[in-house]
């Protein structure tokens, strides 16, 4: 529901650099609807934070931190605004709209190679199977996905996904007919059977298994850490407003042990804010890994695989580079900053 293309996130970013350049001299889910929605919160006043999320089981938790006010219990008053279009919330940081959004690593990498300064501060999930790679009956593994037509939004973490899966079978890209199409094209593709195989995200997933005798080959849950979502936020907002950054992942993890004690309360908000039935969101949900302190503190560790947080960039953004998405390599250096995660840390041991 949250990916969109980073080919697209590209071109948006150097556009709205462009705009602001000439205007100041002195800037699981279908194409967005709307440019944004309205802010979910509805007060008059000045907020500290403006933070944008979209339709994603791990961003969710912060529907919860807003209507249990939780971001007042730590001190900050945060604008959270919703975006129909997961694209338009990653538009709206490039442009300033927003202090920080929620989004994946890819997209991150993707607007710093467009010239975005933006910094990962908190791991919010990984998906652990809400992506997937889905197939027809003719197809029973990786190896004879050779020569089939496969669909998938080129650039997206579900191509990514899908190229792993590929080497690891000792195959490439130019062993497989590769359909670019929009995530929603791409599983109503398959499920039409005019395509073999296709990368998607839920709830897309649900569509295309829709298919007579298609069934899952293999998903994020095969190759973890491929796809983490984050709270983003700009430098500059860092810079200026460290406490309130602090006081966003405060309340980050007080929501998750709201929910966790509260769970019939919380569940309740959760629902409502996806939009779907019980049922449905707990499959969903089943596919999200939401993080704890201590999994935040090791996946900002340099590593070797892509459980660190670190090697991960560095694959996703030589993927870019790859698939010719990224003419600029960005500088993954200071990309991520975890003293906010370390600080909660050390306050949630007294």
């Amino acid at each position: 529901m949250r990916r969109k293309s980073i080919l697209s996130t590209c071109l948006l970013l150097t556009s709205v650099l462009t705009l602001n350049v000439s205007c100041s001299n002195p800037g699981t889910k279908v194409a967005p609807k709307t440019d944004s929605t309205s802010s979910s919160n509805s007060n008059t006043t000045v907020a500290d934070v403006r933070l944008g999320f979209s339709a994603w089981p791990g961003w969710f938790p912060w529907q919860v931190s807003q209507d249990q006010k939780i971001f007042n219990a730590n001190k900050v008053s945060v604008d959270l605004k919703w975006f129909d279009g997961y694209l338009d919330s990653i538009s709206a940081l490039n442009a300033g709209k927003l202090d920080a959004n929620s989004q994946t690593l890819g997209d991150t990498i993707a607007s710093i190679s467009g010239g975005a300064d933006q910094v990962v501060v908190l791991t919010n999930d990984n998906s652990t199977g809400n992506d997937k790679i889905i197939v027809n009956k003719s197809i029973k593994s990786i190896a004879d996905l050779k020569g089939k037509k496969i669909a998938a939004e080129e650039g997206t973490v579900d191509h990514f996904l899908l190229l792993q899966g590929l080497k690891k079978a000792g195959l490439t890209a130019k062993d497989i007919k590769f359909v670019p199409l929009e995530t929603g094209k791409a599983a109503a593709a398959f499920a039409a059977g005019q395509v073999d195989g296709v990368a998607v995200f839920a709830p897309f997933t649900t569509q295309a298994l829709k298919l007579a005798g298609s069934k899952e080959l293999f998903s994020s849950k095969d190759f973890p850490g491929s796809i983490s979502d984050h709270l983003v936020v700009s430098r500059k907002f860092i810079t200026e407003h460290p406490e309130k950054v602090q006081a966003m992942v405060d309340s980050w993890f007080a929501t998750l042990d709201y929910i966790k004690a509260n769970p019939d309360p919380a569940n309740k908000i959760l629902v409502k804010r996806a939009g779907v039935s019980d049922s449905e969101y707990k499959e969903y949900a089943q596919g999200t890994r939401i993080f704890t302190v201590a999994e935040n503190l090791k996946a900002f560790e340099a590593g070797n695989d892509m459980t660190s947080l670190p090697y991960a960039a560095a694959k996703m953004s030589a993927f870019l580079s790859e698939v010719g998405l990224a003419k600029s390599k960005p500088d993954l250096t200071k990309i991520f900053d975890d003293r906010f995660i370390k600080a909660y840390a050390a306050k949630a041991k007294k």
